[in-house]
């Protein structure tokens, strides 16, 4: 009788110890699977954005190249078939004519009195002055210092001068006077505080005798590069 109940004691003492061995093992799998789902909910989380980038400096140094427009305007003095030509004292006129160069990417040509005009030459309430004596007299043709020895390569030139009097500058008679417009599109441009373009561009055209002249513009010292290229790209 005691064997019986003996083995009976050790049966349940199996029993119960391997109950206790598969619920460790379910805890320990269940453990598992909970460190297992909060690593990947961190990693998820804590993943940095990813942006878009060069791929190395190179890519960057592409991007970054000026466009052939910009190469075009930098590099087309002697070789464009546009010139810019003006005639400035003050700068006001320098300064369209330096916005429709770099526009269009055409070369540039300054008028430079040989006998260059002094402060008291441009003494406009001076009678005596050089500019009044030279504007009362339409015969007048101030000597230019230099030329333009390539004349024969532009189809289109733009003519720029400040208003004297209501006309251009004699200086720009001799200009004129100078070259052969034959198959060339003239575009005259001026700027001045008040005065309009008055009669100084068909003036111009008649001294010339040659070249196709479309109307011309007259500007403000401070109009705007925008401006300018506005009416250039309307002619």
């Amino acid at each position: 009788m005691k064997k019986i109940i003996t083995l009976l004691l050790m049966v349940c003492m199996c029993i119960s110890m391997a109950a206790c061995g598969n619920q460790q093992e379910a805890d320990n799998t269940a453990s598992a699977s909970d460190n297992t789902a909060n690593e990947e909910n961190q990693s998820e989380t804590t993943e940095p954005e990813v942006t878009e980038a060069p791929e190395s400096s190179t890519e960057q140094a592409e991007v970054q190249e000026p466009s052939a427009e910009a190469e075009t305007a930098d590099t087309t003095e002697g070789g464009s078939s546009t010139l810019v030509v003006y005639f400035s004292n003050t700068g006001n006129t320098r300064a369209i004519a330096e916005s429709i160069s770099n526009g269009l990417g055409a070369d540039v040509y300054e008028i430079i009195a040989q006998e260059p005009y002094t402060e008291a030459d441009l003494d406009y309430g001076d009678n005596n002055s050089r500019s009044t004596v030279e504007m009362n007299d339409p015969s007048a043709r101030p000597a230019i210092s230099g030329s333009i020895e390539n004349m024969d390569q532009y189809d289109t030139v733009y003519i720029g001068y400040p208003i004297w009097w209501g006309e251009a500058p004699r200086i720009l008679d001799t200009f004129v006077e100078s070259y052969d417009f034959t198959d060339k599109t003239v575009v005259p441009f001026c700027t001045s505080a008040s005065s309009g373009m008055g009669s100084s561009a068909s003036t111009l055209e008649e001294l010339a005798g040659s070249g196709n002249w479309l109307d011309g513009q007259r500007f403000s010292g401070s109009e705007s590069a925008e401006s300018v290229m506005e009416w250039v790209n309307g002619l």
